[in-house]
């Protein structure tokens, strides 16, 4: 992915974080955090539109995109939570603005709560929050992971390319579907691939969902209104829990808002991290 280089690295307990950051050294820090199964390329286009205002932070979580994968490696919730405090630290910034999608909304949320991680700012994007969370899909594979590994190369490319491409709204140009897939295979990407699936637990939200009303931090909750994995339901629930929260729907986009209305969200975005004071 040369057009999306990640040139700089973080080694941590979970393996080698691949990192990169954009704009002005001077701009206010600014961390995109991805969902899965993706990686920091999906926020690409929003991250540069971004970095004309701020010092954009981008990054693959462990076992994710350009990251390290290894074999009994963790990469629940919790250790993505504890990893990303200790990413901040590494990178000297302190209450940065933080805009989060999918799981990366569950990780941000994590370092929040329970790690003491302090933000001016947070803005969730169709984030993995509330329970219950897990398309069918997804809990099958989760239940029985050491067999989907099994797959032979060309049935396991054909899944990940289904599932990947049923986020709803307009669909994925082939490709960017090639590019998210891509990690995902090999000797390393297939058991990786069901290996964080397998690894996703409901009590890791469990652990945090009691104490969004406690949140103090300026909140945005953006969703694409076509959301086929978590219905928009479910963000303008959240967004009534999280005292002063902002509510912003998407039209015609569905899970993967950064692929499909790029514009839209950097203009939420910007209004939003523009109007704090």
């Amino acid at each position: 992915m040369s057009e999306w280089p990640l040139p700089e690295s973080f080694a941590g307990e979970l393996g080698t974080v691949r990192w990169n950051r954009l704009g002005a050294p001077g701009g206010r820090p600014l961390v995109l955090l991805h969902g899965t199964p993706f990686s920091s390329y999906v926020w690409r286009a929003v991250a540069r539109s971004l970095a004309r205002d701020h010092q954009v932070f981008v990054w693959d979580m462990p076992g994710y995109g350009r990251s390290e994968k290894y074999p009994g490696q963790d990469v629940s919730l919790a250790a993505q939570g504890r990893l990303f405090a200790r990413l901040l630290a590494h990178w000297d910034i302190e209450n940065p603005l933080v805009a989060a999608h999918d799981f990366g909304g569950a990780v941000a949320l994590r370092a929040h709560l329970l790690h003491g991680v302090r933000y001016r700012a947070l803005a969730l994007v169709d984030p993995v929050a509330l329970a219950p969370w897990g398309s069918p899909f997804f809990r099958l594979v989760r239940e029985h992971a050491e067999v989907f590994e099994q797959l032979p190369p060309p049935l396991h490319r054909a899944l990940v390319r289904e599932y990947v491409g049923s986020t709803g709204g307009p669909g994925l140009h082939p490709g960017v579907l090639d590019r998210l897939v891509d990690p995902w295979l090999g000797d390393s990407g297939q058991p990786a691939f069901y290996r964080q699936i397998a690894q996703s637990d409901l009590r890791y939200t469990d652990e945090i969902q009691g104490r969004y009303a406690g949140i103090e931090v300026p909140t945005l909750v953006c969703w694409g209104e076509d959301d086929a994995w978590i219905p928009a339901a479910k963000g303008r629930e959240l967004a009534g829990i999280v005292p002063g929260a902002r509510w912003e729907p998407i039209a015609h986009a569905g899970h993967l808002v950064q692929e499909d209305a790029p514009a839209e969200l950097t203009a939420a975005l910007l209004d939003f991290f523009r109007g704090l004071a």
